[in-house]
């Protein structure tokens, strides 16, 4: 899941079924708070919140482009990282001229980004892990050593020269 602090950004369409998935409100620490993802905002909020009419809204749930959380009754509820999806799909659409499919398919792009980045972090960690206990191991084998077998002898630094001539 990206975050605000990701380099990339709050992603478009992260509540999508294809996408990365919105946090569980069951997941959260305190469930009566407030977070980016909390879907507070009925439809004609969030249009107005986003500048949008709601049916464009619902033909942007119809598409997928931004799936909002659905109350028991099958009401959509919008939270605020909703509306700025919202915002960004109309900003490529009209100041970047960008279609709807286009659109779509640059959210499915983010999204396989974000989940590369999160699956490249967890390999990362992993290698780190065993990094460290390749390490401990070696460690290990080298403080088993039974030094009393093979005697240790200095070696003393000669500046003679040797020269070899063979027989013939």
């Amino acid at each position: 899941m990206t975050t605000p602090d990701s380099p990339i950004g709050p992603g478009l369409g992260e509540g999508l079924p294809g996408g990365v998935p919105r946090r569980p409100a069951a997941a959260r620490a305190n469930p009566y708070q407030l977070t980016e993802d909390t879907p507070v905002y009925v439809i004609s909020v969030a249009a107005e919140l986003s500048g949008l009419h709601p049916q464009t809204l619902r033909q942007y749930d119809r598409l997928g482009l931004v799936c909002p959380d659905r109350t028991a009754g099958r009401g959509r509820r919008y939270s605020s990282r909703d509306i700025q999806q919202l915002r960004e799909v109309q900003r490529l659409s009209q100041d970047e001229g960008i279609n709807l499919a286009g659109i779509k398919r640059i959210i499915e792009l983010e999204n396989q980004v974000a989940a590369l980045q999160s699956r490249v972090a967890e390999l990362a960690d992993a290698l780190d892990g065993a990094a460290a206990a390749l390490q401990q191991r070696e460690a290990a084998v080298h403080a088993s050593y039974r030094r009393d077998l093979v005697p240790y002898q200095q070696v003393q630094q000669s500046s003679a020269l040797v020269v070899w001539r063979p027989r013939r």
